[in-house]
């Protein structure tokens, strides 16, 4: 079993990707997965940055034991209102190889996905990629310490 299996998955949407968050979510907790379900809870117009900010302040509180899958159209709006909290470091993929390499070479913990770009097998594929790809540190260490030191402080 992965290092990252017992990792709480926190999920957000807006109504663009409900549908889409209601099938990874399921397939999550088939799983065994601890699903925390951050809403939107229905395919009714809702705010991306609201839903996305609750996720991501949540995978901020606790990066050591949480990630975070955001849905909405596509993927953009998630994977920016992700990336400003601090210690977040969230990958827009529309590929499996782009959720290994967020990992592998970022150590990515949010996965910001398109509802609207991509189906829905494919989206399931990506999600299992990210969350079971461990981060291979190394050189790729070294770069999350510059932005933890240098740009996270805003000191360039």
């Amino acid at each position: 079993m992965s290092p990252l299996s017992g990792m709480n998955v926190i999920v957000a949407s807006d109504h663009a990707g409900f549908e889409l968050k209601e099938r990874i979510v399921a397939e999550l907790r088939q799983q065994g997965r601890t699903v925390v379900d951050v809403g939107t809870h229905s395919a009714d117009p809702a705010n991306w940055a609201e839903f996305g900010a609750v996720a991501a302040a949540r995978v901020a509180a606790d990066p050591q034991h949480a990630m975070g899958v955001l849905i909405c159209g596509s993927g953009i709006g998630m994977s920016i209102v992700a990336n400003r909290f601090s210690g977040v470091r969230a990958a827009l993929c529309h590929t499996e190889e782009a959720a290994r390499l967020a990992r592998r070479h970022n150590d990515a913990n949010v996965l910001a996905l398109g509802a609207r770009v991509l189906d829905p097998a494919t989206a399931l594929r990506i999600v299992a990629v990210f969350l079971e790809t461990p981060f291979e540190g190394g050189r790729h260490q070294t770069r999350l310490d510059y932005l933890r030191d240098h740009v996270e402080k805003k000191v360039l």
